[in-house]
């Protein structure tokens, strides 16, 4: 499993979201971030692989962007929110799931397990 995983419902309908692009990226200092991976959501709102398994981040500063404006345009979805942008800090080499309920006009997070 990778060390970073997340998961997104979308709330409105009650169901996982299928095909929001995520981009995990790592803070440098100086409002300069660096890519890491991308993927897209599955049928059950989730990246199987965003990380390769062997694969460990050192701690520091992380984050997530959900482009979430493309998945509500594809489902036809007037919404307020066209990014979202999670950041995070890992403090250690333990797994951390991120994960985001989303709806048109609202989202929330938490660290899950």
């Amino acid at each position: 499993m990778s060390q970073i995983t997340t998961h997104v419902l979308d709330t409105a309908i009650g169901k996982p979201a299928e095909g929001i692009a995520i981009k995990l990226q790592r803070f440098l200092g100086d409002d300069q971030w660096e890519e890491l991976a991308n993927g897209l959501t599955n049928s059950d709102g989730r990246i199987a692989n965003l990380l390769a398994k062997e694969q460990v981040l050192e701690p520091g500063i992380y984050q997530m962007v959900f482009d979430t404006g493309s998945y509500f345009k594809q489902t036809q979805t007037k919404a307020f929110y066209p990014f979202v942008h999670i950041a995070f800090e890992m403090e250690d080499s333990e797994h951390y799931h991120v994960p985001l309920l989303l709806n048109p006009f609202g989202y929330s997070t938490y660290r899950g397990s």
